[in-house]
């Protein structure tokens, strides 16, 4: 037996860096709030006041929970922590806007080997500036220290978000009518899907992140941390908009645009996308020329340049166009809603059934411009 005391600290556990770490983070908390928020930073559980509820018929709750996934390697490999945070909250906040919801409130969780306070509150400052710019309240969260499970260096996140809708206003496949358009909403890169595929592709090729790669006009590390693209403060904005009738919201995600897309569509119906309606921006021609990735897979695991695609009346395309334009993102019409056997295979793969949801159907057709 061990005549030496074992501390919690001597077995990797550092209290003190816990605390010190959410003293450095109140600040960015701070301002991440809403009139709703109640009670402050360090209670066992965040208070929002439900009363905001009574404004609506007929409410319905909304939540989603996420994480960011293997681009915290890259994260972690460049010792830059404060945009990680922009693709948690974006991952979480923008699967709700899909309903129509407006995200109310989130947490978040870090696991990590070893606390280093400024590396928790890099962290946090970016979790909280997304959640200022989404508008949603960032009313609580944990950070754990996992000393013999995760490397001194090594964290992960998640977070969980809640929102409200009236429910005569959810969005619903039902809602989408044959004749619709789809309109393809600009990612602001890879956001935070694929990122398995495309470390092992550049880790295969020997490149570094801090090559410089002219194609890109900056560092490989640069564009792979380059933040997701937060949609639902400017969605909500869409949605609200007098003369607009949304009908779906897709959140181009894991499995890519048209499996996200057909997710949200009725059975029956088919959405067409053209990709000769836009250009992927050039990290994508790079994963795929490095890779050799056949185009089938990587349209299965990247967004290829669209973060969004947003369902409505084919007349109200161009107000929706200028509204999401005036917001900073670059809209285009990339299809449209036709009957379900109007697709032909030939003319490529007809997607439906992903996420285990029967729902309608995708096929992409035509071929991207060249750079």
């Amino acid at each position: 037996m061990s005549e030496t005391p074992i501390t919690y600290a001597e077995a990797g556990v550092d209290v003190e860096a816990g605390d010190k770490a959410v003293e450095l983070m109140k600040e960015s908390v701070r301002r991440a709030q809403r009139p709703e928020v109640m009670g402050g930073l360090g209670g066992f559980a965040g208070l929002f006041d439900a009363s905001v509820l009574a404004r609506l018929a007929h409410p319905v709750l909304a939540t989603s929970t996420d994480g960011v996934g293997t681009k915290v390697a890259v994260a972690q490999a460049m010792d830059r922590h404060d945009t990680i945070g922009f693709d948690l909250v974006g991952m979480v906040v923008d699967d709700i806007i899909c309903c129509g919801a407006e995200p109310l409130y989130m947490t978040d969780y870090i696991a990590t080997g070893k606390v280093v306070p400024e590396r928790i509150a890099a962290i946090v400052s970016g979790i909280a500036a997304a959640c200022e710019q989404a508008g949603v309240a960032l009313i609580g969260g944990e950070t754990a220290e996992h000393p013999g499970l995760l490397e001194p260096h090594e964290y992960d996140v998640a977070g969980a978000a809640t929102g409200v809708v009236e429910r005569a206003d959810l969005l619903t496949p039902e809602r989408v009518q044959v004749g619709d358009v789809v309109l393809g909403l600009a990612s602001s890169g890879l956001h935070s899907n694929g990122y398995s595929l495309v470390r092992k592709v550049f880790e295969s090729r020997g490149w570094a992140y801090d090559r410089d790669v002219p194609e890109l006009g900056r560092t490989l590390g640069e564009e792979l941390l380059e933040p997701t693209r937060v949609y639902s403060a400017d969605l909500l904005q869409l949605i609200r908009t007098e003369g607009i009738d949304m009908h779906a919201l897709s959140h181009v995600t894991g499995g890519g645009l048209a499996a996200n897309l057909a997710r949200v569509l009725p059975t029956g119906v088919l959405a067409r996308v053209d990709r000769a309606s836009w250009t992927p921006a050039p990290i994508f021609g790079l994963v795929q020329e490095l890779g050799q990735v056949p185009v089938a897979d990587l349209e299965r695991t990247l967004n290829m340049g669209v973060g969004f695609c947003a369902v409505l009346p084919a007349e109200q395309a161009d107000l929706a166009i200028e509204v999401c334009t005036d917001a900073g993102i670059d809209t285009w019409v990339l299809g449209e809603v036709s009957d379900r056997e109007s697709g032909d295979p030939a003319y490529g793969e007809i997607v439906s059934g992903s996420k285990g949801v029967d729902a309608g159907a995708c096929q992409m057709v035509g071929q991207h411009p060249a750079h």
